[in-house]
């Protein structure tokens, strides 16, 4: 047990001792898999595992990343019956990736049945971050790590239309009047008493700005600040585009119930369409060329990291 002054001063880092390079992937524990329906599954995963620990060394060791501890596991949820840790990337699935461990950590008996709210707001999970510092050492070091990520561009414009495009009582008054109030010329009235209406390109204005009027946010935070994929050796790599088959596979890989599959649901605005290739095109157009560049350079690690096409 370490004081809190000593927790503070702790180097995450220092349980490395020196230069700290990724250690090498752990290989995936198949017993629990049954069939051979996974096979090209299982070969991309080796593929992305691989490709963000090649990654990794070669960025280590020209930077290295220091942060807190404590700090570096605050997005991670815990489930102890099946030794999972989850980092969430929001926007990636992350909703139904805390139905489904509502589910193996027994407080839900299919994931179908959970509110919006239960979900985000219930304090049915809990975060790496809660646990003390043998607890958290001894997860990271023994459970199956997994983190599910996305396109920045689709994953950026995906939150932008959740947050922005609909009535939302935090959004709008905390980010939308400080967004509009700096970056609208003549804005009225009621869009600085509201702060719906937000654009695209004032959005971006907004990222981009080193003196942004209010901080970052989860949704829209690159996953490289979100989850340390390079200091934290994650053993699957999941992506939105394949979200149903990686989320299955894996819970085949965990020894989750045979009857527990990854829901198929989109959590809110059903009737919207998703936020495809096709969709994030139409909004860059809102952009100079400019701010496109600046953009992709703003997710330029997420975009390396997990080996996305720069758009």
């Amino acid at each position: 047990q370490l004081s809190d002054q000593q927790k503070k001063n702790e180097s995450p880092l220092s349980w490395f001792g020196g230069v700290y390079l990724p250690p090498a992937p752990h290989p995936l524990n198949k017993t629990l898999v049954k069939g051979g329906k996974w096979k090209d599954v299982d070969s991309t995963q080796e593929k992305r595992r691989s490709f963000l620990h090649d990654f990794c060394k070669k960025y280590n060791s020209r930077k290295q990343l220091r942060t807190h501890l404590v700090h570096l596991v605050s997005r991670i949820y815990v489930e102890d019956r099946h030794k999972v840790l989850y980092c969430e990337v929001p926007k990636a699935g992350c909703s139904n990736w805390k139905r489904v461990l509502m589910v193996l950590n027994g407080l839900a008996a299919s994931a179908h049945n959970i509110s919006h709210d239960d979900v985000h707001y219930g304090k049915h999970l809990r975060k790496l971050d809660s646990y003390d510092l043998k607890g958290i050492y001894t997860r990271l070091n023994t459970y199956t790590k997994t983190i599910f990520v996305r396109d920045p561009m689709e994953r950026l414009v995906s939150a932008f239309r959740d947050k922005f495009e609909h009535a939302n009582s935090y959004y709008h008054p905390v980010f939308g009047k400080a967004i509009i109030k700096k970056y609208r010329h003549n804005a009225n009235e009621e869009a600085l008493k509201t702060g719906s209406g937000v654009k695209f390109k004032e959005f971006i204005q907004y990222l981009l700005d080193s003196h942004r009027p209010v901080g970052m946010d989860i949704h829209w935070e690159q996953v490289s600040k979100l989850c340390y994929p390079c200091l934290i050796n994650y053993d699957f790599i999941g992506k939105f585009e394949t979200l149903e088959e990686d989320a299955n596979y894996f819970l085949q890989l965990v020894g989750a119930p045979a009857e527990l599959k990854f829901p198929k649901f989109k959590d809110r605005h059903s009737s919207d369409e998703r936020t495809s290739a096709e969709v994030v095109r139409q909004y860059l157009k809102e952009l100079s060329k400019e701010e496109r560049q600046l953009t992709y350079d703003f997710y330029y690690l997420d975009y390396l990291m997990f080996n996305y096409t720069s758009p």
